[in-house]
């Protein structure tokens, strides 16, 4: 792992200066800086996808206060059109109120499955909050390198233009042949299309990036900070608990709770269920004779037991559930080894990205080391004008294969936080 932040972007003394700008901060800084991380928040609060995984959670929260109460209970009114007679007279109206119960610590299994799958949605949604988070990263990174390789080629122009003058100060004295400005002229030219379609594409990113951020897509962009790779990231000891606590497989596990809840619900459903009740009729007085309490209105408690003999139905919600449960044991089993194939990958691309980085550094070093020579062989008339073009646009070259590695370096990371997920 490399530790140093290397200036990647040299042109001898006279162009470090100008390069300043583009340098890249590479290691040891310990974390992203303060602007990418407002991107994040703002992802985080405005982002369609995390609203809607989010209202879904909301939304499973209120199941169980729907599951964990009685039923409602019940209230019949009957009138007699023509009065039904009785010993101490005829029935008015009739009313019945009964309330049923289900069986000890149904409601409560009941509440469980609701909360655990509550739970459930609540880490698929800080599941797809990091999912984001990677993608604003990616984007991020996109547009940063976008615009430094923008600023290459835009300073290459200067430096083909210094050519320029070379080649016609060598013309006019007499030592090199005017081809040379021409062919100057050419790659210049080539270098102008080239930081027009860039700059083309950038509007694109820009307008993609905002999008993710629900902002106006045409909204600027400011490309604040440098991409950061940490020291400190990758543990290279791995247990079976690595990804123990990833949101994705959490959720699993609370929705296998949810699932053992159910069967215990309904193994207490397939349980009688007792109703608790009072009969209450209105009696008229009789007329024609006056028995011991005539008229008085009758009072009845009543008690209801249903009688859930037919089994079928709760064996097959019983086995249902049991079948649903190996299927979330197996999808544990499939996201575990998702994730760690998505972590051996992205470890190799980011190992694979530094050792590119090293690579591109020592041959920039060197790349400047010739051009040097080159260019004063030329003014001694030693050199090919060719070969000081030549040696630009290689070094032009890998500049921009070191500001894709970084990039590539950077997703990688961005990847490797989303895998070994930590808790804040």
């Amino acid at each position: 792992m490399i530790t140093k932040s290397p200036f990647f972007l040299g042109w001898g003394e006279d162009s470090k200066k100008v390069f300043l700008l583009l340098l890249i901060p590479l290691w040891g800084l310990g974390g992203y800086s303060q602007t990418l991380e407002n991107y994040l928040q703002e992802a985080a609060k405005n982002n369609p996808e995390l609203q809607a995984s989010y209202a879904g959670f909301e939304a499973a929260l209120q199941k169980a206060p729907q599951v964990s109460s009685l039923p409602d209970p019940t209230l019949t009114a009957s009138a007699f059109g023509r009065m039904i007679e009785t010993r101490l007279g005829a029935q008015e109206a009739r009313f019945s109120l009964m309330q049923m119960f289900p069986w000890f610590g149904t409601l409560k299994a009941q509440k469980d499955a609701a909360v655990a799958r509550a739970d459930a949605r609540f880490q698929e949604y800080i599941n797809q909050r990091s999912i984001v988070f990677v993608e604003v990263k990616t984007r991020y990174a996109e547009l940063y390198v976008l615009e430094k390789t923008i600023a290459l080629k835009e300073e290459n122009l200067k430096i083909l233009d210094s050519y320029r003058e070379l080649a016609l100060s060598g013309f006019r004295s007499g030592n090199a042949p005017m081809v040379n400005v021409v062919k100057v002229d050419i790659e210049r030219d080539a270098a102008q299309i080239e930081v027009e379609l860039l700059t083309s594409v950038k509007k694109t990113l820009e307008a993609q990036f905002n999008l993710l951020l629900n902002r106006e897509k045409e909204m600027e962009v400011v490309m604040v900070d440098s991409l950061v790779l940490k020291s400190n990231l990758i543990d290279e000891t791995q247990t079976e608990d690595t990804f123990a606590n990833h949101p994705s497989m959490v959720a699993l596990d609370n929705e296998k709770v949810a699932l053992t809840s159910q069967i215990t619900a309904i193994e207490k459903d397939g349980l009688p269920q007792i109703g608790l009740g009072v009969d209450y009729s209105i009696i008229s007085k009789r007329t024609d004779a006056n028995p011991e309490m005539n008229g008085q209105d009758a009072i009845m408690p009543m008690l209801t037991v249903t009688l859930p003999i037919f089994r079928k139905k709760y064996r097959a919600a019983k086995k249902e559930t049991e079948w649903m449960q190996k299927q979330v044991e197996a999808q544990k089993q499939a996201q575990k080894n998702n994730l760690q194939s998505r972590y051996e990958m992205t470890l190799y691309e980011l190992h694979q990205a530094e050792k590119w980085m090293e690579l591109y550094e020592k041959q920039l070093e060197r790349v400047d080391q010739a051009t040097k020579l080159y260019v004063s062989g030329f003014a001694n008339n030693r050199a090919n004008f060719e070969e000081i073009l030549t040696m630009n646009q290689q070094k032009i070259l890998i500049q921009t294969q070191l500001l894709e590695a970084l990039k590539n370096g950077f997703i990688a990371q961005a990847q490797l936080e989303y895998l070994l997920f930590k808790e804040d």
